[in-house]
């Protein structure tokens, strides 16, 4: 990324502070969860100061539920520890405008320990060591995200008073690919295509989908961290922008029992030299020794790695048969029943993983599909045979079906542990500990009106 021009460049940014335009520069890193934490600084002092020397931030904030309770069992940070700092310093490449709050830039941080090492858990971090891995082997990914969300007509203010119960829809009826689906709320969609075009991104198209007021904005692919920081600058920038519009937003893999909001992950590989050429697609159209180790690769690491694709409970509650999301460890040709979907032609050749949902940490997520390929080449995985029917009534391997059950594949794994290391593999199993604790301690909706009365 070094060579790589950045939405904004630093000189540009100095011109636009000295004119008064940027006044303020967010310093943020993805957590766990890949949300956007971090500081406001006033433009100035980020200039004089923070670029050159970086910032601090508490290390909880990488041993943290999703509540931002601080809860035991992280090594890196803890109440014995005394919850110490790590160092945030600037990636100047990522630097970017944001159109959506005046006079704003933002730029995003890598982070380090005191000594000056990288945080080995921090999830920009992990994908970026599995890109230098891939590097090793001479190749580069090249990755696009198709993030999926559902718009109510209330604010998030009035969601949350209302316990999330009983929201207005954006649309009223399945409006998958409707041109007036999409008009009905257009001014929303309109607004993100163009503020995420004005902050760097490369927009491709806004589409209806199924569940009522559900929609779906793509973007072109890129470098592999290049469409993750992308893609967490987006989803923290849609529900900023949706907010304004006094209306919400969700990415929840589950929102309701219709359909889920997927992320479905799109991964190509390329030559790392000069030339850049597609190395996926093989002699007469068909896939390349490396595609099909690389595929093989996610095939056989695909359970293992489930806790990448889908962290949370909810995560859980899309893989239903018929459902449009993965139930078998399966790979097909353009077979939307499959986990894994092989797609294009020539340079255009990719495969889909379609396990992720809305909730994903893209960094986590495209660290393991790095690690899953790698792990086939480095084997010489062979490729089963694809599936040509439906893969949801087939006779393959299940994916999980419940976070318990991907927590202790994560943990025990051995592609897991060679490829991320002890250290990240009990980061994130203990992640999904906090998580099912937090749930089976809690009383839900679900027990409350089966139980209360007739029981």
């Amino acid at each position: 990324m070094a060579d790589r021009t950045p939405p904004l460049g630093i000189e540009e940014l100095r011109v636009l502070v000295r004119s008064g335009e940027i006044d303020t520069v967010v310093l943020a890193f993805p957590d766990m969860q890949g949300r956007l934490q971090g500081k406001r600084f006033a433009a100035r002092f980020f200039l004089d100061e923070v670029v050159e020397h970086g910032s601090e931030g508490c290390n909880y904030l990488l041993a943290v539920d999703t509540d931002m309770n601080t809860v035991d069992g992280f090594e890196m940070s803890s109440w014995d520890r005394g919850y110490g700092d790590f160092a945030m310093h600037a990636d100047l490449s990522t630097l970017r405008l944001v159109p959506w709050n005046e006079g704003t830039a933002m730029v995003m941080a890598d982070l380090t320990q005191e000594d000056g090492s990288p945080v080995a858990a921090a999830p920009r971090r992990i994908l970026s060591r599995q890109l230098e891995r891939l590097a090793e082997h001479g190749y580069t990914a090249h990755v696009g995200t198709e993030l999926e969300f559902i718009v109510f007509k209330d604010t998030y203010e009035q969601a949350w008073d209302r316990n999330y119960r009983d929201l207005t829809p954006a649309n009223q009826y399945n409006v998958d690919y409707s041109v007036l689906g999409t008009g009905r709320v257009e001014p929303l969609l309109r607004r993100i295509r163009n503020e995420m075009a004005a902050a760097g991104l490369t927009v491709e198209s806004a589409k209806g989908e199924c569940n009522p007021g559900q929609h779906e904005i793509v973007f072109r692919y890129d470098e592999a961290l290049v469409t993750c920081d992308q893609h967490a600058v987006y989803k923290t920038g849609a529900k900023e922008i949706a907010a304004q519009e006094g209306v919400a937003l969700t990415f929840m893999a589950k929102f309701n029992e219709r359909e889920g909001n997927s992320c479905h992950i799109h991964l190509s590989l390329r030559s790392a030299d000069e030339a850049g050429r597609s190395v996926m697609a093989g002699e007469g159209g068909g896939m390349s020794p490396v595609m099909r180790h690389f595929l093989a690769g996610q095939l056989a690491a695909l359970r293992d790695f489930s806790l990448l694709y889908a962290p949370n409970i909810n995560s859980y509650k899309r893989f239903q048969p018929g459902s449009f999301a993965p139930t078998a460890v399966a790979w097909g040709h353009d077979n939307r029943t499959c986990s894994l979907r092989v797609v294009g032609h020539g340079r255009s050749m990719r495969f889909e993983n379609r396990l992720p949902g809305g909730d994903v940490n893209p960094y986590l997520a495209v660290a393991g599909l790095v690690a899953a390929g790698i792990h086939g080449i480095e084997k010489g995985l062979e490729l089963p045979q694809p599936c040509g029917s439906n893969a949801y009534a087939a006779d393959y391997d299940h994916v999980p079906t419940t976070l318990r059950e991907a927590a202790e594949l994560w943990e025990r794994s051995e592609i897991a542990r060679a490829a991320f290391g002890d250290d990240v593999v009990a980061h994130y199993r203990n992640m999904a500990r906090v998580e099912l604790e937090a749930f089976d301690a809690a009383v839900t909706d679900w027990e409350l009106r089966r139980s209360f009365e007739r029981l």
